[in-house]
């Protein structure tokens, strides 16, 4: 069932670590099949070194198991929280990479600082508040998920436009039209991330870089008239 779909979630697992977004078992990808609905997920706990398509994982949009040996990854319920948000989201991506968590554990947004950012963010990458007691009690996963979306709803942010998030005190979670655009957020994510904190290094009084460079850059690659590589 969904063989190819197994095969391009578990590569993108394994793209995951090669461009050093994730170290031992720290990560996850999903990506949802457009004609049933069904999510394919990277198993939990599942050394990469090791994984293979077939340990892949296939569940329901309620997260009940449809065919795999293997329990999905914990994280799951958060994938479909995303998936539930947006129908445009085919493949989400969780990660704890270095810089993009440093930037969630401060609780903070990745501020607009240059165009490496404008060609994929329309904005800052925002950080969500802190679950309460209650919500980590409760379903701490689902409610991962679900404070990204209030995140995004109170904040005016568009799923597209902004294909990324940072959780409060936790990670990294990314999306895209598949499994591979989600993974390559992710690590867009981390460069941006990097740049944002070397750039205050340098800089401590640095402000946002303005809004017209933001749409310039943006919209030339993702507008209506975007001109950006080939036809």
């Amino acid at each position: 069932m969904l063989e190819e779909l197994k095969r391009k979630v578990c590569t993108a697992n394994l793209d995951l670590v090669k461009h050093g977004v994730v170290l031992f078992t720290w990560g996850n990808v999903s990506a949802r099949d457009p004609e049933t609905g069904l999510v394919v997920i990277k198993p939990s706990g599942v050394a990469y070194e090791v994984m293979q398509p077939d340990d892949m994982v296939v569940v329901d949009m309620d997260g009940n198991i449809v065919e795999g040996r293997l329990r999905p990854s914990t994280d799951l319920p958060t994938h479909l929280e995303l998936y539930k948000a947006d129908a445009r989201i085919g493949g989400v991506v969780h990660t704890h990479s270095t810089y993009a968590s440093a930037w969630a554990q401060a609780g903070r947004a990745i501020p607009f600082y240059g165009t490496t950012h404008a060609d994929y963010f329309h904005g800052e990458i925002p950080c969500t508040r802190s679950l309460t007691a209650e919500e980590v009690a409760e379903a701490y996963e689902k409610n991962t998920g679900t404070v990204i979306r209030e995140t995004f709803t109170e904040g005016g942010y568009d799923w597209i436009g902004t294909p990324g998030v940072l959780v409060r005190n936790h990670g990294v979670f990314s999306w895209g039209k598949d499994a591979a655009e989600a993974v390559y957020h992710a690590v867009v994510m981390e460069a941006v991330a990097k740049m944002a904190v070397e750039t205050e290094r340098i800089n401590p009084a640095v402000t946002p870089a303005p809004d017209y460079l933001l749409e310039k850059h943006y919209q030339r690659k993702h507008g209506k008239n975007a001109y950006y590589g080939q036809k």
